[in-house]
């Protein structure tokens, strides 16, 4: 067998995507999943039963992450392929499933090929990779390179006011069990989530890194009034003072140019009626930049907005940072090989960074690390009409696959 000439199934890609998508499937199409849910639970469920069908020996770590190994024949370090199965509230069937599992889909042609590699080669599923239940996202993948305490990580408070670990337990995915010692390469696919390669007919896009991020909430306080009886002078408007960073952070993001990015996604006003000024406002402030040093300045302007409207609206704004992360740059000689792969299955590239954070970025900390990203129909994603086509998705699995090969067998290319 000549392994470059491998190829995945594609209907049987397909048919992964969907039979998932089915579990916290949402009326219109999507999947709603949040993590540690009773539906993500079923997602677990039916993940663990796919990897013990493919032979896979599963371990689950006390932060819930899920890895399945396919042993080589040394137990050197393993070639990790992976993502998350979290969604947010309106998910869609793709963003983070597609690679954990495209990892399913390579272990199955190894399988059907009767492939031995040298190196283990595991398939892994992430905790909260999405933060939209417990802050930050990337959460499993942060723990499991070092980056935030198991300890910590047990005690953090969802938006529903559950506590992780409690949580984890009560699902019944608290392991004891480890994963990889060592990894010798990480790679994950992922759809864009982006309009970029759909609006330039690209294949595949072949990741530079991760764009930094920053997420900030911030609660206004102020004082209750009746709206039409208190002068404006008088007025103490936790409403008005949201608003107003909100238009500062646009105006400010705009004026910086167009890798900065800025989202004022959540605002809840309380008491929240037609005709009472609110004497409370709880927001959040997501910037983003491929720049350390561009973030730091957007900070900075965010800071300084922050003092000017609680001076000007005599409100008072206590700051609580959600996440920080530093701009990552992938390994060039995976990037490299990314993208020499895709040229070799006859596949068109292009070059850019992800604007929104995934797993690869912490599993950077620890092992070099490459993302392939394929079309998202329309950029859309996190939303229930998120959609890839079936022949991008197996054009996306034949490049995991085939890196893969080179990381986890490098005679690959060679009569097997």
């Amino acid at each position: 067998m000549i392994l470059r000439d491998l190829r995945i199934d594609p209907a049987r890609l397909t048919s992964r995507v969907e039979r998932l998508g089915k579990i916290g499937a949402l009326e219109g199409g999507g999947v709603c999943r949040l993590a540690l849910t009773p539906s993500e639970k079923l997602g677990r469920a039916h993940l663990v039963a796919e990897m013990t069908a493919l032979g896979l020996d599963v371990a689950i770590d006390p932060i819930g992450n899920i890895f399945g190994t396919r042993k080589g024949r040394s137990e050197g370090p393993a070639v990790m392929l992976g993502s998350h199965i979290d969604t947010v509230a309106t998910g869609g069937l793709y963003d983070g499933a597609l690679g954990v599992l495209a990892g399913l889909e390579v272990i199955a042609t190894l399988n059907d090929g009767n492939i031995e590699t040298d190196l283990p080669v595991v398939v892994a599923a992430f905790t909260n990779e999405e933060g939209a239940r417990f802050a930050p996202d990337m959460l499993g993948s942060l723990v499991f390179v070092g980056g935030l305490p198991l300890a910590e990580a047990l005690d953090i408070i969802s938006i529903d006011g559950k506590r992780l670990g409690d949580e984890l337990q009560a699902i019944g995915y608290a392991g004891t069990d480890q994963g990889p010692e060592e990894v010798a390469a990480y790679f994950e696919l992922h759809i864009e989530q982006g309009p970029v390669l759909e609006d330039e007919a690209i294949a595949v896009g072949t990741v530079l890194g991760v764009q930094g991020i920053s997420w900030t909430e911030l609660t206004i306080r102020g004082r209750s009034a009746h709206a039409g009886t208190t002068p404006i002078r008088l007025r103490r408007d936790a409403g008005l003072a949201a608003a107003r960073i909100a238009a500062g952070v646009g105006a400010f993001v705009r004026a910086m140019g167009e890798d900065q990015v800025g989202t004022v996604g959540a605002i809840t006003l309380t008491p929240n009626l037609v005709n009472v000024v609110a004497e409370k406002a709880v927001m959040t402030i997501d910037l983003r930049n491929p720049d350390e040093s561009l973030l730091q300045a957007a900070e900075a302007k965010l800071a300084a907005l922050i003092e000017q409207v609680a001076g000007e609206e005599t409100v008072t704004i206590e700051r609580r940072t959600l996440a920080r992360f530093q701009p990552v740059d992938f390994a060039p000689t995976l990037i490299e090989q990314v993208d020499g792969t895709a040229k070799a299955l006859c596949l068109s590239t292009r070059r850019l960074f992800s604007g929104a954070g995934h797993d690869a970025q912490m599993l950077a900390r620890i092992a070099p690390a490459a993302m392939i990203f394929v079309p998202s129909v329309n950029g859309i994603s996190h939303n229930i009409t998120e959609y890839t086509a079936p022949a991008d998705l197996a054009n996306g699995a034949n490049v995991l696959l085939q890196v893969t090969l080179k990381q986890a067998l490098p005679t690959n290319g060679e009569d097997a």
